[in-house]
């Protein structure tokens, strides 16, 4: 399998490690010279994790930049879950508390009511 981020892209990437002599101008010497260039490889930290895809749970391939962004999902630790009879079932509200009684108490607790009462 490829070395790839199946999120953000990233992949194996190539350049040159650089071989010094000498002294450097800032330490007193008259410079640094390159002795010579040598391939290698920047390997991109590329972690397997377990991650909510298209709503099912999969094994994919994240870079460590991606996981440390936020973009991976994590699947809950229990698999009840993911019944869809209990996902469907909206939350219920308290009995006894409508959206009209809510506002009417929200609208007697306003600063300017008990201003009005003070004077």
């Amino acid at each position: 399998m490829p070395r790839v981020c199946s999120l953000t892209g990233r992949k194996t990437s190539s350049g040159y490690r650089y071989t010094h002599r000498g002294k450097p101008k800032s330490l007193g010497g008259v410079g640094t010279k390159v002795t010579g260039k040598t391939k290698r490889k920047f390997r991109p930290n590329i972690q397997t994790v377990t991650a909510v895809v298209d709503g099912s749970v999969r094994r994919i391939k994240v870079s460590a930049k991606a996981l440390r962004a936020g973009l991976v999902v994590k699947p809950l630790k229990r698999r009840y879950a993911y019944r869809p009879d209990a996902s469907a079932e909206p939350p219920t509200e308290p009995e006894g508390l409508s959206d009209q009684a809510m506002q009417a108490d929200s609208e007697a607790e306003t600063p300017s009511s008990s201003v009005a009462e003070n004077e």
